[in-house]
């Protein structure tokens, strides 16, 4: 039979058997508080401490009270009188067990012979397992009493540490380990990850933590023995073969995992050591390098240059204007550093008038875009600390292995779906060079998940509100995880049409945020991006005729592209017409393009009257200013971020007389090809901020 222990204020009748006098001068207790006031027999005026209890037994003489318990306290003994018998014996083991447990306390907190105190843990631990009482403290009253000696006793050794574990072991089975029980597990994981307890105690311990656990925000001691435990795993000669056993093993062979809360325990325990792996690594880069020391290829700090102070003409605060303005004003010669030069050229005209530089359609981007779509970020080696790499590494193994599984997909899709992803200005440059490699390294998941055919799996690719960053827009060309070339983003792209996304809605989201990457995509010959770019032609997606004519040019730069827009040309006659109004007056190319993309096509139409070309943040070079200087009527002429170098340079100079803004802004252009400029009379906007321009040659430009 099994009984419930007893609680404070539980036992109120009794018979005592000794003067009221004594009564008064018993120490108060917390669990046994009789209410009442009748003495010497009824109600009890004070409460008994359990530390006074000599003894407890059951009345067995004949003629005895019924159902009573007779308890031994100095100077008497007191009869505790029930309503039945099961009431009866429910006060019989309660109080038995109030009485060890005080005992155990007692002998525990001062131990002298760690064989001794080994023993009486084990005798501990065999009366919780014998008890009839069923109540959480049975069990969780003996793993605190060993949590609290372990916390006051660290000069224990290894051999020491083992021994309690394993005679704990029994009481972990069907109970959590407590906080400091729990530091206790971790410090084992850490130090001894080879060890035998970490196999056979500690992993049954974790198997219920994660089919049990409701929330480790309450418990996060929990969910930290859980990673180290894992990442102890990792540390066998196995490695993760071990680890791919033991998630097995949480899922079961059948291929409907019985288990609804291990996946998202697994997922919080993963993202939480991921998390945990960021921090490691930003303590590891106290003196991480600038945005655009890395776009340039310095890595360190003893490769920086000293800033270089230039007496330059400085113009506002932004680099870049968004369209070609007039300035009557003369601006005041300033002092500023080599990493802000912003020269402005005056044209000697009737009006002395200035013109800023103009970049096209796209505003300056921000920090993740200026990263990752710079030529040398593909190059670039981020190296994370040897934790760090052992931590993030081992998580993103078991998120790859959660996403093999079927039954788990569709939920592990909507837990990753909310992760913030890096977007703003004001993220430090080390958390977006660890995003770059945890994004890199989950790149597998994703492609799980693109490749799924359910809809409720691919759909949480998107951004899971409006406003924000999804999976489909960070492993996009010029996204902060793209490494091949937009490759993963077309199969998305194609799996999103092919369900239920073939709508406008979700076309006007592709041309207000990924039309250039689609171009890019197209122009290298991809079949689904060329069908989007129909699609948006065919439901007017696009008003403007400039990028109108951009995209025609793209398509027939293509062969499957040309024929697919001679049947949509069948349908629409229209499109014809515009094309031949003549080319567009402004064109950007996509970032991440390349001198053969611009070839093929500025080689597909007709771009006679482009005045203003946006080369930003392209993979060009210097040959792809054979092409350039065919453009007679371009105007304004952007390559910021570019390899474009002094041999490009020379040749437009040469050719492209009525050039007027040329940004160079952070490129490798030395004085050499700088001083080619000069020739060039109608320019009057040059930005060579972050170049290698000296002082001499400035003075010489001026």
């Amino acid at each position: 039979m099994r009984y419930k222990l007893l609680q404070e204020g539980d036992i109120q009748v009794c018979v005592i058997r000794h003067p009221r006098t004594f009564l008064s001068k018993i120490l108060t207790s917390k669990f046994l508080r009789p209410r009442g006031g009748r003495c010497p027999t009824g109600y009890m005026e004070n409460s008994i401490s359990y530390s006074a209890i000599e003894d407890v037994q059951l009345l067995s003489w004949e003629n005895a009270p019924k159902y009573c318990l007779q308890l031994t306290i100095p100077g008497g003994t007191v009869l505790l009188q029930a309503a039945n018998s099961y009431l009866r014996d429910q006060w019989f083991h309660s109080l038995q067990w109030k009485k060890k447990i005080y005992k155990y306390k007692k002998v525990l907190s001062n131990p002298s012979r760690w064989e001794v105190v080994l023993k009486e843990i084990r005798m501990l631990v065999d009366m919780a397992l014998t008890s009839p009482l069923q109540d959480d403290s049975i069990h969780q009253a003996p793993l605190e009493i060993v949590s609290k000696l372990l916390s006051e006793n660290n000069n224990l050794t290894t051999q020491d540490h083992e021994s309690i574990i394993v005679a704990i072991a029994p009481l972990l089975e069907n109970n959590h380990p407590p906080p400091d029980l729990c530091e206790f597990f971790c410090k084992h994981c850490r130090e001894r990850p080879r060890s035998m307890v970490v196999i056979e105690v500690f992993t049954p311990v974790v198997q219920r933590i994660l089919k049990h656990n409701m929330d480790f925000g309450k418990c996060p001691r929990l969910r930290l023995f859980t990673q180290e435990y894992i990442l102890a795993l990792n540390e066998l000669n196995a490695g993760m073969e071990v680890v791919k056993k033991f998630i097995h093993s949480m899922h079961g062979p059948t291929g409907q995992c019985p288990h609804p809360r291990v996946l998202p325990n697994l997922v919080a325990v993963c993202l939480a050591a991921i998390y945990s792996c960021y921090e490691e690594f930003i303590n590891s880069r106290d003196n991480s390098p600038s945005l655009k020391e890395i776009r340039n290829g310095c890595q360190q700090q003893c490769d920086r240059k000293p800033n270089l102070p230039l007496r330059l003409l400085h113009t506002s605060p932004d680099l870049v204007s968004q369209e070609a303005t007039l300035t009557e004003s003369r601006l005041k010669p300033v002092i500023v550093t080599s990493n802000d030069i912003h020269v402005e050229l005056e044209r000697n005209n009737t009006a002395n008038q200035k013109m800023t530089a103009n970049v096209g359609n796209d505003s300056e981007p921000n920090l993740i875009d200026c990263l990752m779509v710079s030529p040398t970020c593909s190059t670039m080696s981020i190296e994370l600390s040897a934790q760090a790499d052992r931590i993030l590494g081992c998580y993103v193994e078991i998120l790859k292995m959660l996403s093999d599984y079927d039954d788990w997909r569709p939920a592990l899709a909507s837990l990753l779906q909310p992760i913030p992803f890096p977007k703003d200005n004001c993220l430090p440059l080390s958390f977006c060079l660890f995003c770059f490699v945890f994004f890199r390294e989950l790149k597998y998941v994703i492609q799980r998940f693109a490749e799924d055919p359910r809809q409720e799996v691919h759909s949480c690719l998107l951004s899971v509100r409006a406003g924000k960053d999804g999976w489909f827009q960070l492993y996009s060309p010029g996204g902060v995880a793209c490494d091949d070339d937009g490759e993963l983003f077309a199969s998305m792209v194609h799996i999103l049409m092919g369900s239920c996304y073939k709508t406008k809605k979700f076309l006007l989201s592709l041309a207000e945020n990924k039309l250039g990457p689609c171009m890019l995509l197209a122009l290298r010959g991809n079949q689904t991006m060329v069908e989007i770019l129909c699609l948006m032609l065919e439901y007017n997606i696009i008003d403007n005729n400039d990028t109108q004519l951009q995209i025609i040019s793209t398509l027939e730069s293509t062969d499957v592209g040309k024929r697919m827009y001679e049947q949509l040309c069948d349908r629409q006659r229209e499109l014809k017409e515009l094309q031949r109004k003549g080319g567009p007056t402004r064109l950007t190319l996509p970032s991440k393009s390349t001198d053969a993309d611009l070839a093929r096509l500025l080689s597909s139409g007709s771009f006679g009257n482009l005045e203003n070309l946006s080369l930003a943040f392209t993979n060009v070079t210097s040959a792809c200013a054979e092409h350039l200087i065919k453009l007679p009527s371009l105007k304004q002429l952007n390559l910021w971020s570019t390899q474009f170098g002094d041999a490009g340079l020379r040749l437009l100079s040469e050719h492209l007389t009525m050039l007027q803004v040329l940004n160079l802004c952070e490129t490798p252009v030395t004085d050499a090809g700088l001083l080619a400029l000069s020739s060039m009379k109608s320019l009057c906007s040059l930005n060579m901020n972050s170049t290698k321009l000296s002082a001499d040659t400035y003075e010489d430009l001026k």
